[in-house]
């Protein structure tokens, strides 16, 4: 696989996810993604896509219940 960014080789490894959103600040240290060995940029493949979106859609829905309360 090769880096859509500068071509570099890309390697099974972790890395970090950050979001800001809503009133809520979501970080995973450590999800599974290819990296680049040149660049260091990643990119995380659909099954953990899918797992972050799911995260995101269950925390919205907290949130919306805690301004319900207020």
């Amino acid at each position: 696989m090769k880096c859509m960014h500068c071509q570099g080789t890309m390697v099974k490894g972790v890395a970090p996810f950050h979001i800001d959103k809503k009133g809520y600040h979501l970080t995973l240290d450590e999800v599974p993604a290819w990296i680049c060995q040149q660049c260091g940029e990643f990119y995380f493949d659909e099954p953990q896509v899918d797992s972050i979106q799911e995260i995101i859609r269950k925390l919205e829905d907290g949130t919306e219940r805690l301004s319900d309360v207020a």
